[in-house]
């Protein structure tokens, strides 16, 4: 089976040193925004990367652990001897600090949150966004900090829980900040990084979609050469884009097998199908196992439960497609860079699951397969600018996303054809009104949720005793936190009064306050 770890880049690569941030992945995802590749390797891992990659500059994240704990985290020596720029954010710093002979402590001056830095001498990192004397506004979060700067080192910036806020030896381009300039709380964050990447490192801007898009399909044509590949299409947008951009490397080579598995949204097999083989004229073999996927699931409550048996069904469905094919020599996945990162934890833990309804787990091995995964490099919002990049509808590709199990975990209890009907049309109703309202592209995800629960109604003088649907709403950047989107109340109303009028067995319209945490953006 051919090896799909991460090749040499075509590009001049940034290497991100993970030592265990929970915004790392955006540290990675700004420099992209710059137009400069990067990748993030767990310290563990870093030698060998650096040995893979040849990095032009080095970033070292932020981590939970303290730079005074015995063992903690530390970056290879030699990042320091590789002869180029090196940002220390946060923890990076400190362990930059200690490793080039300065010193950090535990502090009393803890920042977390909003912090006010104060700029104290010009640097190229501030270049055109921070002048001397200024202050501005930052995101903190740390309780060690620096309190001796190695030699040759020299301050830049304070705040009042900081005195080495930022600091630098600029004749070697070292340079480290106690503030996280990759989250959004940092208004010029994301321009100090871009000096970093191109005034500092010198690095072009030559990452982008089309140059992506000519890349893979190279490194398509050489892994696969005149063999045959077939991919699992869930109808979602990371497997459609991963299918289209194959189509393009190899035609007909690529077969796609699209269960529909009778979970999906209102006319969204219909709309794929359509999409595949009349947009893009690309084999498919549609199988309607909605009768077995719903007739397995029929009773059953428990959402783990449900997870399940759509994950075997889902694999027993298509492998038994596969074969009537004949086989073929690779499986082809919508496997995207964060589940590569995350399945990696940066203390070297168990691997994060990867669903198997999701990315057809289990296939590759029983079927004795190799795997293409063209978008492994990829953050979610690139892989919508491909998918744009290669011609795919906007309405398609800027789809909110939607769960492997698809309404499944949306009508908690127990499954029936009908409550799947209801809760289909209801949905539909709401994403058209979110639509109307020009409001889609302002929200994260919105969806509908029939609850297992019936209240008692009047309806034309007469009494209904029909079933509850809570509508949910929530904004966010990558899924990992949201907050509820705060819809006009007259929005509700009106979206609520549809619903009730037009759709068949529901009575009663509820809207989910609830933010992520404490609660999950998914219901189940």
């Amino acid at each position: 089976m051919p090896d799909t770890s991460p090749q040499k880049p075509d590009h001049a690569t940034v290497l991100i040193i993970d030592f265990g941030s929970q915004v790392t992945q955006l540290i990675a995802r700004r420099i992209r925004e710059a137009g400069v590749y990067s990748e993030i390797v767990p310290f563990q891992s870093a030698d060998a990367a650096i040995d893979r990659l040849n990095p032009v500059a080095v970033i070292l994240s932020g981590g939970p652990a303290s730079t005074s704990d015995i063992g903690s985290p530390r970056a290879p020596q030699r990042v320091f001897d590789l002869g180029v720029p090196v940002l220390g954010i946060c923890y990076g710093q400190m362990s930059m600090c200690i490793q080039n002979g300065g010193k950090a402590e535990g502090s009393d001056h803890r920042e977390f949150g909003r912090a006010f830095v104060e700029v104290h001498k010009a640097s190229p990192l501030f270049e055109g966004v921070w002048d001397v004397g200024t202050k501005h506004e930052v995101w903190m979060s740390h309780g060690d900090r620096v309190i001796e700067l190695p030699d040759g080192f020299e301050v830049l910036a304070t705040s009042p829980g900081a005195p080495f806020a930022a600091y630098a030896d600029e004749a070697r381009k070292f340079y480290g900040v106690m503030f996280h300039p990759e989250v959004v709380h940092t208004p010029d964050g994301a321009k100090l990084l871009s000096n970093f990447v191109h005034t500092i490192a010198g690095i072009e801007s030559d990452w982008s979609m089309g140059a992506f898009r000519e890349e893979a399909i190279r490194r398509i044509r050489e892994q696969v050469g005149d063999k045959k590949v077939i991919c699992g299409l869930s109808g979602g947008v990371d497997s459609s884009v991963a299918a289209v951009l194959i189509h393009e490397a190899i035609g007909d080579q690529l077969t796609c097998i699209f269960v529909d598995h009778g979970l999906m949204r209102l006319n969204e097999a219909d709309e794929v199908v359509g999409m595949f083989r009349g947009q893009y004229n690309i084999p498919l073999v549609h199988v309607d196992a909605s009768d077995l996927f719903i007739g397995e699931l029929e009773g059953v409550s428990d959402p783990e439960t449900k997870r399940k048996i759509i994950g075997r069904l889902f694999i027993e469905t298509f492998e038994a497609e596969a074969k009537k094919l004949g086989g073929a020599d690779f499986l082809a996945q919508g496997t995207l860079y964060p589940d590569v990162i995350e399945s990696v934890s940066f203390t070297g833990g168990p691997s994060v699951t990867i669903k198997s309804h999701h990315n057809v787990g289990g296939l590759p091995e029983r079927m004795n397969m190799g795997l293409v995964e063209p978008l492994r490099e990829l953050f979610k919002d690139e892989v919508r600018k491909l998918g744009r990049e290669l011609g795919l509808p906007e309405r398609f590709v800027g789809r909110h996303p939607f769960p492997g199990p698809g309404l499944a975990i949306r009508c908690p209890g127990g499954i029936t054809r009908d409550k799947l009907d209801i809760l289909r049309k209801a949905d539909a109703i709401y994403l058209e009104e979110i639509r109307n309202a020009g409001l889609y592209d302002a929200i994260w995800q919105a969806f509908a949720v029939l609850l297992p629960v019936q209240t008692v109604g009047v309806m034309g003088d007469g009494r209904t005793y029909d079933f509850v649907l809570a509508l949910r709403a929530v904004t966010s950047v990558d899924g990992m936190t949201a907050d509820f989107y705060h819809y006009d109340m007259q929005f509700l109303a009106n979206t609520a009064t549809r619903i009730i009028n037009e759709v068949k067995g529901v009575n009663r319209v509820v809207y989910d306050v609830t933010s992520k945490p404490p609660g999950t953006i998914e219901w189940e």
